[in-house]
């Protein structure tokens, strides 16, 4: 029995601008501005998507947006079933996210429970006034009731697939892949 793995790439690196762009002019629509907006990121490529965002927010409005990180290991309801890693640091704005809009970044949306995990660190940081979630990838198979607000991509995904966000900053290339395992005879040409 040999195990075959198929990676297509769904999105480039210009395709990937694109999607950033047009979150980011969503974002502006929805919040009617960029007053008060905060953009967060979820380690770990939720971080540099979160600053592509913020950088793009600012130039459509003139002036910085303020963006930082928010890890949420800790608040993980599958922790135990998880390989632990680092904890990566938590970056608040100094102004705090006390009556902003706080729009979550991250790479996929999938489940649910990481996007539940960052609620429930937002609400032990302040009381924002409107939390939104921005996603690159939505590929379905929810758990929990959470939706995305700004979608770089929908992307409808078999269970058995994995989809590899991948961004300069940690990767050194952008492109979207996913990745299909099958189980199969070599011989089967």
């Amino acid at each position: 029995m040999v195990f075959l793995s198929s990676a297509r790439v769904v999105l480039d690196q210009a395709d990937i601008s694109r999607a950033v762009r047009r979150i980011s002019h969503e974002i502006v629509e929805n919040s009617r501005g960029s007053d008060d907006l905060i953009i967060l990121g979820i380690p770990t490529r939720g971080v540099p998507l979160a600053r592509r965002i913020a950088e793009t927010v600012a130039q459509i409005e003139g002036h910085p947006v303020p963006c930082g990180a928010i890890d949420v290991t800790l608040y993980r309801d599958d922790l135990p079933l998880r390989e632990v890693r680092a904890l990566e640091p938590t970056d608040i704005p100094a102004q705090g996210i006390d009556g902003c809009t706080v729009v979550l970044v991250d790479d996929v949306l999938y489940s649910g429970r990481t996007i539940r995990a960052a609620l429930d660190a937002v609400h032990d940081l302040g009381r924002p006034a409107i939390v939104r979630l921005a996603v690159m990838i939505d590929r379905g198979h929810r758990e929990l009731p959470i939706r995305p607000d700004f979608i770089g991509k929908n992307l409808p995904t078999a269970k058995d697939e994995t989809v590899r966000v991948r961004f300069v900053e940690v990767d050194g290339v952008d492109d979207v892949m996913i990745d299909s395992e099958s189980v199969g005879d070599a011989d089967a040409g």
